[in-house]
């Protein structure tokens, strides 16, 4: 029997070698045919490419003599570089198409064989519409200037199709038609490749029109007489020096004349007792010569001096440092078009009278038959609900109608109802009836409107319609955290992406990142497209193939990540003397905060976690407790969180996490206790579903029907972001140690306190030769920290090896006996 232990043993080691061997890459997997196909058609466009190329710049040279050859029938042996076959490309693939323009076709191919080996990050459509807008122009334009000059050249500047496009202009609107049509055409398409083409032209015609006024007053003062020197020559000097204040108000001119840039933390101001914080505002002095090395002449003659160890300004011609734009970065990006929603054709037939009166009749019915009078009633039709505003009679008691509801529905065989009593602001008590033909609200239509599109909002959520069919919208910011929750299929993740989606549409990259967390994997899949564009990472993980977080370990990682970034933006706060994140960003969008000192445009954060409840029962204290301290203290410097769940109980929405998230979206759940954990009160459990929920961020929930957003409109939106300019990579978050990291070290591990499970997990990790903290936090449902220590711990007893990356750790003991050695040594 010993021996057959062995034997097995030794198979488990050898086998345990093997998967080693594999994993650490000494044997490398084979390539498959698809893809040996894909790099060899990659290859034979590349060189097709090359050839064009060598031929083309062959023509240049030796043109002439291969055309003799051509038309003398080709006797002889031509002068190209590839000989007769580059003689038939030129005349092929460039006379008789695009002229030289086509030297754009050879580029056009290699971008696409690089796209074919995945070389690079090549966008190909947009290389493909370039290339092609650049042969046209080319060929119109090398056809126009030919017509007039090198008409006996060999080199054909248009080629066949630059001749018949340019008899067509000429036949159509004239030789001066045809100059402003290749002209405007080329400023159209350099507007098209920078947003900031006709700044330029106004900086450049602005620029000269001053720079004659300044020739022309100059000329005006050589014909003054100056005025004679005396011994108040200095205080002339004094008052003539000009002081241009950057931002903030103007200062006080120095007695020193040189030209400077003093930034608040200077130390050039030794006569001012008081330290200056961050947000002095810059000042530019100027009426002497410069003294300093480090001193730049701009456009006006005006040299300016730049601080020891601070950056350059830019200054325009007028001597003032432009205010800081972030969207610069991302000059041509495009905000997503409306036309990437889908337009669904509702039916408008109108309000269903017939339907209206029956419901009216049917509650006056009811209350009568209880003995409640009312003196009128008025209905409100919705998109899903109608709303019945019923005035009591006098001395009729509202609790009476409130008892009512169960009748109210039993009479008008409803799916359910809701009360009102009474309805805020008004002294009416409300009925609200579902409609027996519900009408969708779609996401175009929520866009598409006027408040969405001229709303101020910092971060606007539209959300969907009320029963009065107004658009419903709010500002995260002034929540400033979301609290969903709802039963599975009633309306929760199309909420999500109604909230995402509205987001993108109105939010620049440079002003909005995402952090979404996804336990179930398939929800958020479809924001990946846009990771560099608007996700956040934390820094050191932005290699992953998941940039949405789908792992428990990761989700704790990044929470931790944002306290430490919610901690270094209060800091920036604290220096710039700034009570929120709007008034911090405004005052460095003045250049009123030196850069050089820490300081940063900051974008604001929204964290989104689909299922909180799957969080909680996992990690639990380690996800609530990090998400607690955000909901506290994070609002002021931008950083908002939208946690959704699937089952409002008290052990998941705990009393702290309600107490920090003041902001609920209901959609229907089974329970009125549970309806009672999200909104404190009855009527989630009395919604249709299908999007109906009730929105409370206040004193009384609103009911609101959900703008109804459809995956394939989600993939669109993220796709046509994914084709713009984009950042390099994710929005880097500030990286944390974790406890019980299997990067760390288990020497400090404190053995006289060893975890009751340690034998069993010992024994599941000898049994299965795998070693790893996630396997262990999985198999025993523990959280992370507890198997990172039980892994510490098992390192320490001669169990498993030591750390190695991401990789799992070697399992050292072989075999149970061998266990069992190493557990009896520590009793």
């Amino acid at each position: 029997m010993t021996t057959d232990i062995k034997k097995r043993n030794t198979k488990a080691v050898k086998d345990t070698s093997k998967k080693r061997k594999t994993v650490s890459g000494d044997m490398e997997e084979p390539v498959s045919g698809s893809e040996l196909t894909r790099w060899i058609g990659g290859g034979v466009l590349i060189f097709i490419a090359i050839l064009l190329l060598i031929s083309f710049t062959s023509n240049l040279f030796t043109g002439a003599a291969d055309q003799h050859w051509f038309d003398t029938g080709q006797i002889g042996r031509p002068e190209n570089w590839l000989g007769r076959m580059g003689v038939m490309l030129v005349q092929n693939v460039m006379n008789y198409s695009f002229g030289q323009a086509a030297f754009f076709l050879p580029i056009l191919m290699i971008a696409i064989g690089l796209r074919i080996f995945q070389i690079g990050h090549i966008r190909l459509w947009k290389w493909i519409i370039n290339c092609i807008l650049l042969m046209v122009w080319f060929s119109v334009t090398g056809a126009f200037i030919q017509s007039h000059a090198f008409q006996n050249s060999y080199i054909i500047l248009g080629g066949m199709h630059g001749m018949f496009a340019l008899e067509y202009l000429f036949e159509k609107i004239g030789t001066v038609g045809t100059v402003i049509a290749i002209i405007m055409s080329a400023l159209a398409y350099i507007g098209y490749l920078s947003g900031e083409t006709i700044h330029i032209i106004r900086r450049t015609l602005d620029a000269a029109r001053r720079r004659a006024e300044r020739k022309d007053e100059n000329e005006n003062e050589e014909e003054e007489e100056y005025p004679e020197f005396d011994e108040n020559v200095a205080e002339n000097e004094e008052e003539e020096a000009k002081v241009v204040t950057l931002t903030g108000d103007p200062a006080t001119p120095s007695a020193d004349t040189a030209t400077t840039i003093t930034f608040g933390n200077s130390a050039s101001d030794e006569t001012t007792e008081e330290t200056p914080t961050d947000d002095t505002p810059f000042t530019v002095e100027t009426g002497g010569q410069t003294i300093n090395d480090k001193s730049e002449e701009n456009g006006d003659g005006i040299k300016v001096h730049i601080g020891e160890g601070e950056e350059e300004a830019d200054l325009d011609e007028t001597g003032t440092l432009e205010p800081y734009d972030p969207k610069l970065d991302l000059s041509m990006y495009k905000y997503p078009t409306i036309d990437l929603l889908t337009k669904y054709e509702i039916d408008r037939v109108g309000v269903d009278m017939e339907e209206q009166k029956k419901n009216k009749d049917q509650i006056l019915r009811a209350l009568q038959n209880f003995g409640v009078e009312i003196s009128s009633i008025k209905a409100t039709v919705g998109p899903t609900i109608t709303l019945y505003e019923i005035v009591p009679a006098p001395g009729v008691r509202i609790t009476r109608i409130r008892n009512l509801e169960d009748d109210i529905a039993l009479s008008l065989s409803a799916l359910g109802i809701r009360i009102i009593a009474p309805i805020p602001g008004k002294g009416t008590v409300g009925i609200e009836v579902p409609n027996a033909k519900p009408q969708m609200v779609s996401m175009e239509s929520i866009i598409n409107s006027r408040k969405f599109q001229t709303t101020d909002f910092e971060l606007p959520m539209a959300l969907g319609k009320t029963i009065t069919n107004e658009i419903f919208m709010v500002d995260l910011v002034k929540m400033p955290h979301l609290l969903v929750a709802g039963a599975t299929g009633q309306g929760k993740s199309v909420g999500l992406n109604a909230i995402i989606t509205s987001l993108l549409y109105k939010k620049h990259p440079a002003e909005l990142k995402l952090v979404m967390v996804d336990p179930k994997k398939v929800e958020f899949s479809v924001y990946n497209p846009i990771v560099n564009h608007f996700l956040a990472q934390v820094e050191g993980n932005e290699d992953t193939d998941e940039p949405i977080i789908t792992d428990v370990n990761k989700v704790v990682q990044t929470l931790k990540s944002l306290c430490s970034e919610m901690d270094t933006r209060y800091d920036l706060l604290k220096r710039a003397r700034a009570r929120n994140i709007k008034e911090y960003n405004e005052k460095f969008k003045e250049r009123r905060l030196n850069p050089n000192n820490g300081h940063k445009f900051m974008p604001y954060i929204v964290v989104v976690i689909d299922e909180f409840g799957d969080l909680i029962m996992t990690a639990g204290k380690e996800i609530e407790l990090p998400i607690a301290r955000i909901a506290q203290l994070a609002r002021a410097v931008g950083i908002h969180m939208i946690i959704a769940t699937q089952r409002p109980t008290t052990n998941i929405i705990t009393g702290t996490i309600k107490a920090n998230f003041p902001a609920r979206m209901a959609f229907k759940v089974s329970a009125m206790i549970d309806s009672r954990t999200i909104l404190d009160r009855p009527g989630a459990n009395q919604l249709v579903g299908k999007g109906d929920m009730l929105f409370l961020s206040g004193n009384e929930p609103v009911r609101v029907q959900c703008a109804f957003v459809d995956t394939p409109e989600v993939e669109r939106i993220a796709n046509y972001i994914a084709c713009q300019q984009s950042y390099n990579h994710p929005f880097p978050l500030p990286p944390v140690a974790m406890e019980g990291d299997e990067g760390g070290s288990a020497a400090d591990v404190d053995m006289n306190h060893l975890d009751p499970m340690l034998e069993e997990v010992a024994k599941l990790v000898v049994s299965t030769q795998q070693g790893s903290t996630s396997m262990i936090q999985r198999k025993f449902s523990i959280g992370y920290n507890r198997a990172g220590r039980l892994m510490d711990q098992l390192e320490q007893i001669g169990v498993v090896g030591p750390a190695q990356g991401s990789k799992p750790r070697e399992v050292l003991c072989v075999g149970d006996i061998e266990l069992l050695k190493i557990l009896d040594n520590l009793k």
